[in-house]
């Protein structure tokens, strides 16, 4: 059983990539804890609601086998955070697991951790520059593995980014 930290936005996280994700997950008897940028409740772009359990500042990637990364519209204040930065920095150097759906694989690249790594994002041209500007090698695939790097489109392809991270936290 791995320890799993999910980052969502504050505002305007995906909420089928945040709950078909957590699914998957729980299916594997994984412990899920939630981060945001506040305590604060976190509430998704169709309704969803959720209490993190901390602060992205208060997270330790010693604590934890992989960090993830939602996305929806209010994703961009993840990559625009310190704090999450630093999360992902942090997790990368200590060789977790790091993943991010939709447009959250922006924030691993503003963390600089793509430079050189397949990877996937949201398809619009915007993100898809966002992904190349941090140095990663698009591939346009739904999801893209590359060594601890899961990435995924959207939430149409959730379930297979929940079970290809369920995946990487068995090896």
């Amino acid at each position: 059983m791995a320890k799993v930290l999910m980052v969502v936005a504050q505002h305007g996280f995906r909420d089928e990539e945040y709950l078909v994700t957590r699914e998957v997950l729980a299916t594997e008897n994984h412990s899920v804890k939630v981060a945001s940028l506040t305590r604060g409740k976190a509430k998704g772009m169709l309704g969803a609601e959720v209490v993190p359990d901390m602060a992205a500042h208060e997270a330790n990637p010693d604590f934890f086998d992989a960090v993830v990364i939602i996305g929806g519209q209010g994703a961009m204040k993840l990559a625009e955070s310190p704090d999450v930065i630093r999360l992902v920095q942090g997790a990368f150097a200590k060789g977790k697991v790091l993943a991010a759906i939709c447009i959250g694989p922006i924030t691993l690249a503003k963390a600089g951790v793509l430079s050189g790594k397949r990877a996937t994002v949201f398809r619009s041209p915007e993100d898809i520059r966002a992904l190349k500007e941090g140095g990663a090698l698009y591939t346009g695939e739904d999801v893209a593995v590359d060594e601890k790097l899961v990435t995924a489109c959207g939430p149409h392809a959730a379930g297979d980014f929940g079970r290809k991270l369920c995946e990487m936290l068995k090896e």
